[in-house]
């Protein structure tokens, strides 16, 4: 059996950034995910948002790894082509009284090294951000803050983790881990592993992953966040990411930017026990329309065109990351919620030294892959570069999904990259993310994927078996959809 040097359990961006990071070096590197394709879990539900460090204690592991992911998150993003956007924060109030909040979060920014931090006034507002509400009167600027597609960004750390060596291992759930000597063997649904080294990063099963090797002292609770994307008219609604003052537990309810052009708003923060809850509720879209409107009033009910929840794993007010001297080899890096996202090319960095501290050589690679071509997203190029891709390849022409201009080539593509799913088609392309949720092109998209895949259509799921998408009898169950 093959003897790993450090395997990672989990596929969310976390563990896809440590991934991507160890393949630096001479290691023999594995990932094991229980979900059927990477970024399925915490990781799919994420905001996108690349926080500057303004709303975390100076002095916590978050707000720290906060302010050096957000600076190691530029590098990353031109390496491999990631759809980095820097559009800025604003911490908006509506009293007078509440500026000294705002000077309080600046001294802590400030004191994390976050740049170009900026009181601005009514008319400042009122020049930059038109649609806000004229009873804002004054905001805390953060210019380094931006935005991403969390799902592309685990899709592109994992891919050129894989060009550098690493070994990622879909659908293998762990279910049992033992130390018979000075390796561990981890038991996964998929097949048996073994290891040296073992790195925790499960995201909300991160407590139970733990309890299997006897550390009982981490327990993780589910937070639930109920967020609404808007239509894509939109997409000029703010120029930047606007929050409200934070409170104890949450960020508050925001008008957010995305990458991809819809806004979206949300979250709530609503502290749960089930790690599977993650229906939408009246009294959360009611919560979260009323604090959107007051920020940003024109945003309308109808303006809605998609529901969704994700939860957070709460561990505690700040993150877990640990070597386990009661289980030498053992690194905890669990508890991750918001700015986790932010984080995660920094939480790389300190896991890696904190690895080298506990004994694992680090020897560099004399060539290390850390460049990746781009994938073409028609929606994101003007309308000239657009017609220059098309002329050189006419399958970009062949547009399948009308809402967000995904065409038949884009989709295959995200196929040869890993896709297997609905969903993992449309966290790589954007296909059924618009208006319509692929009522016009998920038939097509299935056809390709049955053509790509060497599947019946009967056995193309939305997101792993038991999501089916049609019953097909046995004798016609290799048909095509007509």
């Amino acid at each position: 059996m093959k003897l790993f040097d450090v395997i990672i359990i989990g596929g969310g961006v976390t563990g896809a950034a440590m991934a991507r990071e160890l393949s630096r070096y001479k290691l023999k590197i594995a990932l094991l995910e229980k979900e059927v394709e990477l970024a399925f879990g915490i990781s799919k539900s994420n905001s996108g948002i690349i926080h500057p460090g303004t709303q975390n204690p100076s002095l916590s592991l978050k707000g720290r790894l906060c302010a050096q992911g957000n600076q190691l998150m530029r590098g990353l993003a031109q390496e491999l082509g990631v759809d980095f956007k820097e559009v800025g924060e604003l911490i908006v109030i509506f009293q007078e009284e509440e500026k000294a909040r705002l000077r309080s979060i600046a001294q802590e920014a400030e004191a994390l090294g976050v740049p170009g931090l900026q009181m601005v006034d009514r008319p400042w507002l009122r020049q930059h951000e038109p649609n806000l509400s004229p009873d804002i009167v004054a905001a805390l600027y953060a210019p380094t803050a931006g935005i991403i597609s969390p799902y592309r960004l685990v899709y592109d750390l994992a891919e050129n983790a894989m060009k550098n060596g690493v070994e990622i291992y879909t659908a293998h759930k762990v279910t049992g881990i033992i130390r018979p000597a000075d390796y561990f063997e981890i038991q996964s649904t998929g097949g048996i592993f073994r290891s040296r080294y073992l790195i925790n990063a499960a995201g909300l099963w991160g407590d139970e992953i733990a309890n299997l090797v006897g550390i009982q002292d981490i327990v993780i609770k589910p937070r639930k966040g109920e967020e609404y994307l808007l239509d894509k008219k939109l997409e000029n609604l703010t120029n930047h990411l606007v929050f409200p003052l934070p409170t104890p537990t949450s960020k508050g309810i925001i008008v957010i930017k995305t990458s991809d052009g819809n806004p979206m708003i949300g979250p709530t923060a609503q502290d749960g026990e089930d790690k599977e809850d993650l229906a939408t509720t009246d009294q959360g879209l009611n919560q979260v329309l009323a604090s959107a409107q007051k920020l940003v009033p024109a945003i309308n009910r109808d303006d809605i065109i998609a529901y969704f929840a994700g939860l957070r794993a709460v561990a505690g007010d700040d993150f877990i990351i640990r070597h386990e001297n009661q289980c030498p080899g053992l690194i905890n890096v669990v508890g991750i919620q918001s700015p986790g996202l932010t984080c995660a090319p920094a939480i790389a960095l300190m896991v890696i030294e904190i690895l080298r501290q506990h004994g694992l050589s680090l020897q560099k690679k004399r060539r290390f892959y850390k460049n990746r071509k781009p994938f073409t997203h028609l929606f994101a190029l003007p309308l000239g570069k657009a017609n220059k891709v098309i002329q050189k390849n006419a399958a970009y022409g062949d547009i399948v999904c009308r809402c967000e201009m995904i065409s038949a080539q884009e989709i295959r593509e995200a196929i040869k990259r890993g896709a297997t799913t609905l969903d993992g088609i449309k966290f790589r392309t954007r296909a059924q993310a618009g208006r319509c949720h692929g009522g016009f092109c998920t038939t097509r998209i299935m056809k390709i994927m049955a053509e790509e895949l060497n599947l019946p259509c009967s056995e193309i799921t939305k997101r792993g078996p038991g999501s089916e998408i049609i019953k097909a009898s046995r004798e016609n169950e290799a048909n095509d959809i007509t």
